[in-house]
C-alpha cells in the first residue's frame, strides 16, 4: 500500500546538475546561495538542498534540488526568477557560458510506489545472523 500523499504525489523537484571548474567555484556558490534565498521567499516552496560532489566518478560535482507544491508554483517562480534577474541585469546563460559551466535542468516528479516495495525493501536489509 502506497503511504504517498496526495499533496507529495502534486510536489514537482526542480533537479539541477553542475559541471563547475574550480576556478568558477566561488562566484558560482555565491550566485546559488543568492538565487534559493529568493526561491525561499515565494509561494509553494517547500524545501531546497545544494549539494557538492566529494567522492566518485560522476561528471556534475554541483547539485541543486528545490521542492515545489506543485506545477502552479513552480510555473510562478520561474516566472519570478526571471523577473527578478531581468531586473538585475543577470544572465544566467552569460555567466554559464563565461565560467565554462555545464548545466542539466529538469524538473522530477515522485513516482508511485510499486506494491511489494516495503517487503523487497526489508528482504535486502536484513542482516545475516
Amino acid at each position: 500500500m502506497s503511504t504517498q500523499s496526495a499533496n507529495e504525489s502534486s510536489q514537482i523537484y526542480r533537479i539541477d546538475k553542475f559541471k563547475v571548474p574550480s576556478s568558477a567555484r566561488q562566484e558560482f556558490v555565491d550566485r546559488v546561495h543568492r538565487t534559493h534565498e529568493f526561491l525561499r521567499t515565494l509561494p509553494g516552496f517547500i524545501q531546497d538542498t545544494v549539494l557538492e560532489q566529494t567522492d566518485g566518478p560522476g561528471e556534475f560535482n554541483f547539485v541543486t534540488i528545490v521542492i515545489w507544491a506543485n506545477t502552479e508554483a513552480i510555473e510562478a517562480a520561474r516566472k519570478a526568477v526571471t523577473a527578478k534577474y531581468e531586473e538585475t541585469g543577470f544572465n544566467p546563460q552569460e555567466m554559464l557560458a563565461r565560467l565554462g559551466i555545464k548545466a542539466d535542468l529538469a524538473n522530477y516528479q515522485q513516482i508511485e510506489e510499486r506494491p511489494g516495495t516495503e517487503t523487497d525493501l526489508a528482504y535486502y536489509t536484513q542482516v545475516e545472523a
